[in-house]
């Protein structure tokens, strides 16, 4: 099928576009520089050079792809935390999940694509014993209210989809990631198999959210498992 991955070159997007030219599919990939065009066609991908707050030009980059299924894996995290521009970065990624998954819902929807997959996060429950699951409440710390108002915008606008499917990914290590040798703490999920869990979101599972997280116990990835086949050991 024909996959437009919005994110191709970013941490998921490098290990997923792989997989996904593997599978067979023809992927679409954007980036925001055209001097990361070449690196994007190396991974398999037709490149498509298109700024996601530029609705026009991304509706329009969509529907001269004419996908199949559309996947939003952008982020904006330049800056670790613990860095002084991390609350920069935040602020940054907090407006792509709201605007730029708006802009990406309403290109596809332009395109008469009824499946759109999205990236979220799984550390981001109200603290309570046990396993966390995909209906429990989000935090309620005022601190994290502009993170957790936009995961709600971005679930929002994915679930509004025909079959709109959120990836709640835990805290990722692994290549290109800022820990690429262990995980930082729970949750977490290693980049290879958060790519693989979307690799799995084309073809299977309902709509709705799905925790992708290691057995680490801070939340439950038992749906992912019976309805997507994720496997957290997954390496490419």
């Amino acid at each position: 099928m024909n996959v437009f991955l919005a994110g191709a070159g970013g941490v998921i997007g490098r290990s997923l576009t792989p997989l996904l030219v593997k599978a067979g599919h023809n992927v679409i990939g954007t980036t925001r520089s055209a001097e990361r065009a070449d690196a994007v066609a190396a991974l398999g991908a037709t490149p498509a050079v298109v700024d996601v707050f530029d609705a026009q030009a991304l509706k329009a980059a969509v529907m001269a792809a004419r996908p199949d299924v559309v996947i939003h894996q952008l982020t904006d995290l330049a800056f670790a935390p613990g860095t002084p521009q991390y609350a920069e970065g935040l602020r940054r990624n907090a407006r792509l999940r709201i605007e730029g998954t708006r802009n990406l819902a309403a290109a596809a929807q332009a395109a008469g694509v009824r499946r759109l997959i999205a990236q979220s996060i799984a550390f981001i429950y109200k603290p309570a014993p046990g396993l966390r699951i995909e209906g429990d409440p989000l935090n309620d710390d005022p601190a994290m209210a502009p993170t957790v108002e936009a995961v709600r915008v971005l679930e929002d606008t994915v679930l509004a989809m025909p079959e709109g499917v959120v990836l709640r990914y835990g805290l990722l290590y692994g290549p290109g990631t800022w820990s690429p040798d262990k995980p930082l703490k729970p949750p977490a999920v290693h980049v290879d198999a958060a790519a693989q869990a979307c690799l799995l979101a084309l073809t299977k599972g309902k709509p709705g959210i799905y925790n992708l997280a290691e057995d680490d116990g801070y939340c439950s990835s038992e749906k992912a498992k019976s309805d997507l086949g994720f496997d957290a050991r997954f390496r490419a």
